[in-house]
């Protein structure tokens, strides 16, 4: 799915300028790759948002920048962690038909047969790397831990047979998830000991 995102071209890159594209409502931006020109250009907050939200991290937009729309895909993108805002983003050219890398997230779906007997699910990888068409780039990856028991792994090859059209560019042995024995609850000490040693260690009372 691709969505109309439009920009227009920006000549200036002082920060004072910067500042006043966001005030403004404004996102300073990037266009490369392809082997065309790279072009700094200005998108609005609002429009780039919504964009997110109905095509994905991943997807494919329309960027519509002065009347001469292009496929690109949103690399990267900064934000102001305090204003929860995006500071600057960067889109990149691509072509239906050839492959490139992205960064797909994991989710992990199911509840692990482990943790029926108090075993705890730690997730290892969060992000795997991939190469595949555009059209063929998922949203996430599903990882399947429910048939996990206590001390059982799910690893990179476990899943690569579920996405044969895109390259997974992991080793295969690489951990995913696993499921951890509980933790072990530490018995208390002998008041004995608490108390610092037994009898016999005490000195004996004069006579």
């Amino acid at each position: 799915m691709s969505n109309m995102l439009s920009a227009r071209e920006r000549k200036e890159s002082q920060n004072s300028f910067l500042t006043s594209v966001r005030q403004n409502g404004g996102i300073p931006a990037v266009v490369y790759g392809r082997n065309k020109e790279s072009k700094s250009i200005v998108i609005d907050s609002k429009d780039l948002i919504k964009t997110i939200k109905e095509v994905g991290r991943n997807g494919i937009i329309s960027l519509n920048v002065d009347g001469s729309p292009q496929n690109v895909m949103l690399t990267d993108y900064q934000t102001d962690s305090l204003k929860n805002t995006i500071l600057h983003a960067d889109f990149l050219y691509i072509d239906m038909s050839t492959e490139i890398n992205a960064q797909v997230r994991v989710n992990l779906t199911g509840t692990p047969a482990g943790e029926s007997e108090g075993g705890v699910l730690q997730q290892a990888i969060h992000d795997l790397s991939i190469t595949a068409k555009p059209n063929d780039i998922p949203e996430a990856i599903e990882a399947d831990v429910s048939p996990l028991g206590i001390n059982e792994t799910l690893y990179v090859g476990d899943i690569k047979k579920n996405y044969g059209n895109i390259l997974i560019n992991h080793e295969e042995d690489e951990v995913i998830a696993s499921v951890l024995p509980p933790r072990q609850q530490v018995e208390p000490a002998d008041e004995g000991e608490a108390d610092g040693g037994d009898a016999a260690g005490e000195e004996p009372a004069a006579e």
